[in-house]
C-alpha cells in the first residue's frame, strides 16, 4: 500500500453504517440491528485485511473469520491473538500490504483514512438514531454516488439503503 499523504490508495475503502444525524455507534456497539447489513459487511470484507481502532476491535465478539485484522492503538503494550497492531495509519497500511483493504471504524479511524480511500460502502440509515459516536456526512464535492440499493426494512428496522460512493 502507498503511504499516507500520497492521495487515494487503490483498493482502500471504508465500510460505514451511518444514520441521518451522523450517529455510527452507541455504547461501543451499533444502535440498530440490521441482519442484511451484517451480511453485506461480511461479503465486503471476507478474505480481505480489515483496519480498525482498538475500541472497534473490542466491540467485536473476537477475530472475524477469513479476515486479516490490523488494529490501530496508541497503547504500545496492547495486543490480541490473531491481530496485527499498528501505532498509526502508515504502519497499518504497511502491514496491510497489497490488495483490497477495508477500514471498518471507529470515528477517529474513519477520519484518518477517508482522505485516502477510493470508495465508501455506506449503509445509510434513513432516520435519526440515538447514539454517542458520530461522524460528519461525506463531502459531496469529494464523493459521488454511483449505486443506491434501497432495502425493504423488516419489522422494527429503520429504513435504510446500501450506497456506494467513489472519489471524484
Amino acid at each position: 500500500m502507498n503511504s499516507v499523504g500520497s492521495g487515494p490508495i487503490p483498493g482502500l475503502f471504508l465500510v460505514v453504517a451511518r444514520a441521518t444525524n451522523g450517529v455510527i455507534g452507541n455504547h461501543g456497539g451499533l444502535p440498530w440491528k440490521l441482519p442484511a447489513d451484517m451480511r453485506r459487511f461480511r461479503q465486503l470484507t471476507l478474505d480481505k485485511t480489515v483496519i480498525m481502532g482498538r475500541k472497534t476491535f473490542e466491540s467485536l465478539p473476537g477475530t472475524l473469520p477469513r479476515r486479516r485484522h490490523v488494529v490501530i492503538t496508541r497503547d504500545p503494550e496492547w495486543s490480541a491473538p490473531g491481530v496485527d497492531v499498528a501505532q498509526d495509519e502508515d504502519a497499518a497500511l504497511w502491514i496491510a500490504g497489497e490488495g483490497e483493504v477495508a477500514v471498518i471504524g471507529g470515528a477517529e479511524i474513519y477520519a484518518l483514512f477517508e482522505p485516502l480511500a477510493e470508495r465508501i460502502e455506506l449503509t445509510e440509515i434513513d432516520t435519526p438514531v440515538a447514539g454517542d459516536t458520530t461522524m460528519p456526512a461525506f463531502d459531496p464535492s469529494s464523493w459521488r454516488e454511483v449505486r443506491r440499493e434501497p432495502q425493504e426494512p423488516a419489522q422494527g428496522e429503520p429504513p435504510y439503503a446500501f450506497v456506494t460512493l467513489v472519489r471524484r
